[in-house]
């Protein structure tokens, strides 16, 4: 599905924020172009995170007033379920070394996050990536010595 949006870009504290007219959050780049490429990535996130959860899509507004004298620019992305990166539970214990059974456990926990799609339930790429970033290592955790 194809989702297109207006944000407003403007200055604030050295850098460049885009906020999107009609959903709340927003991010920042360096740069405008930055500012307008992190905007297509939240609002490719976003528009995921809405199809996963079966939440509404807002309603976009055009020709909005600029709230912070910035620019106004135009987004669109190609988002849904279907654009999700995503895999088996069975491909996601694989990545994370660990059981299908230890899988099951960290998703009702919710460390790892899933949704319906096409009849199966699927593991999200982000989740498995975010998890492999936190864990611990396994065994205990070494002394420190003091002297």
């Amino acid at each position: 599905m194809f989702h297109v949006y207006e944000f407003e870009v403007f200055d604030s504290e050295g850098c460049k924020l885009a906020f999107p007219y009609d959903m709340d959050g927003g991010t920042q780049g360096v740069d405008f172009k930055d500012a307008c490429e992190m905007a297509a990535d939240w609002l490719q996130t976003e528009m995921e995170h809405r199809a996963m959860h079966n939440l509404p899509f807002p309603e976009p507004t055009f020709g909005n007033e600029p709230r912070h004298g910035g620019t106004n620019i135009i987004i669109g992305v190609n988002a849904g379920k279907e654009t999700v990166p995503r895999m088996t539970a069975a491909a996601a214990a694989r990545e994370l070394g660990v059981t299908p059974g230890r899988v099951s456990q960290m998703i009702k926990a919710g460390l790892l996050e899933t949704f319906e799609h096409e009849g199966r339930t699927w593991v999200t790429r982000y989740s498995v990536e975010g998890r492999k970033a936190e864990a611990p290592k396994a065994g205990r955790p070494k002394k420190v010595l003091n002297g």
